[in-house]
């Protein structure tokens, strides 16, 4: 196109009026607040999501978690305290380690277990992971399950004392102490863990098993009379029976004793949070390897676990996976297990570790033996 003045005209784009312009910045505050909407909205989403799953994650799971626990030297100290001491009597120097091996619990009475611990152990081969009615009763409190163990330990050291002076042929007398107290029961605040029992209503007691027949044969309500020594002194404690829980007719203390053995000389056992029947074994061979000259473990490290009978029979026990893995991580060269869990420690030995299996006492004093003596032919699974 020409133009009047002869020169050529090129188009243009004609720039926006105020008015268009108030319109795109009145869209974009409408499209940024719809953004910071959207925005808050998902993090606050976000926040709930991740609130909610930490909840879920802290949330008590009914399990009971079983993991390797400490190894405790029977023929050492903690803080200058022995595990065991003997006085009176001809002592001998030990070398090495003579190991208890324990088991971690975590969940059921003793406290809340989270679903990632549970996980944890789901998942580790050194840990089992297990619901928490398959230890303990329902309603068992953690005072229970403390008390319970305490007693166990409390007469596995007992049993420990008889079978090894009874292998060493020294001579055992016996008698009956209360192991355990139930909370809330006639016998609370009368009768005391330790309570050496030698009579009720005149009634020798002579053995465990004669209490329980005796108070069941009263009525509830019945005063009897307890015959006790307490700290070395002679007391006698009157105990109003309760209803017995089984058989309301019959008469109710609510105490479980147990034989508690002694020597000629004392024998006092200064390991302390332990637990469990378990220990029988170890503490009976820590007793032998301190009265005799020779040395049981040859300088070297040793663990085990096993119950012990007051004759010598070693038992099975519970947590033998996390024994033996607590034993393998903390070096042990040999340990001895009760043949009686000889199924389970032949599948889950942990790679390495030289696992004997004995039966009795005197058969566990044979084997560090021939293996001090550089033997492999130990008893095995």
């Amino acid at each position: 196109m020409t133009a009047d003045n002869g020169t050529q005209q090129s188009g243009s784009l004609t720039p926006p009026g105020p008015i268009e312009m108030r319109d795109l910045e009145a869209q974009y505050e409408v499209a940024l607040r719809e953004h910071e909407g959207l925005r808050r909205t998902s993090l606050i989403g976000g926040i709930l999501a991740i609130a909610i799953l930490i909840a879920i994650a802290l949330l008590p799971v009914p399990y009971v978690k079983l993991s390797p626990g400490p190894m405790f030297n029977t023929i050492g100290s903690i803080d200058g305290v022995e595990l065991i001491k003997i006085t009176d009597t001809q002592v001998y120097p030990t070398t090495g380690e003579l190991n208890l091996t324990t088991v971690t619990e975590r969940g059921g009475p003793y406290g809340e277990l989270t679903l990632p611990e549970a996980f944890t152990g789901w998942v580790s081969n050194q840990d089992v992971v297990v619901p928490t009615t398959d230890l303990f009763p329902e309603g068992t409190t953690k005072q229970d399950a403390t008390e319970e163990n305490a007693a166990n330990f409390a007469n596995s050291q007992s049993n420990a004392i008889s079978a090894a002076l009874t292998y060493l042929n020294i001579p055992v007398t016996s008698s009956v102490v209360v192991a355990l107290v139930t909370a809330n029961s006639p016998a609370t605040g009368k009768l005391k863990v330790g309570d050496v029992i030698s009579g009720v209503d005149g009634v020798a007691i002579k053995k465990p098993e004669d209490l329980p027949p005796l108070i069941r044969s009263k009525a509830p309500g019945t005063a009897v009379t307890f015959s006790i020594t307490r700290n070395k002194n002679p007391v006698e404690e009157v105990v109003q029976l309760g209803s017995n829980p089984r058989d309301p007719t019959q008469g109710y203390v609510g105490v479980a004793g147990s034989s508690e053995y002694t020597g000629p000389f004392p024998i006092e056992f200064g390991v302390q949070g332990v637990g469990g029947p378990s220990a029988g074994t170890m503490f009976a061979l820590g007793i032998i390897d301190k009265l005799t000259p020779e040395d049981l473990s040859d300088g070297k490290v040793v663990a085990g676990t096993g119950t012990v009978s007051p004759t010598g029979d070693v038992g099975p026990i519970g947590g033998i996976t996390q024994k033996m893995f607590a034993a393998n991580n903390n070096g042990a060269q040999l340990f001895l297990a009760p043949k009686a869990n000889c199924e389970t420690v032949a599948a889950a030995a942990p790679e390495g570790l030289n696992v004997a299996a004995v039966s009795t006492l005197t058969e566990a004093v044979e084997t560090l033996r021939a293996w001090k003596s550089g033997s492999n032919d130990l008893p095995r699974c």
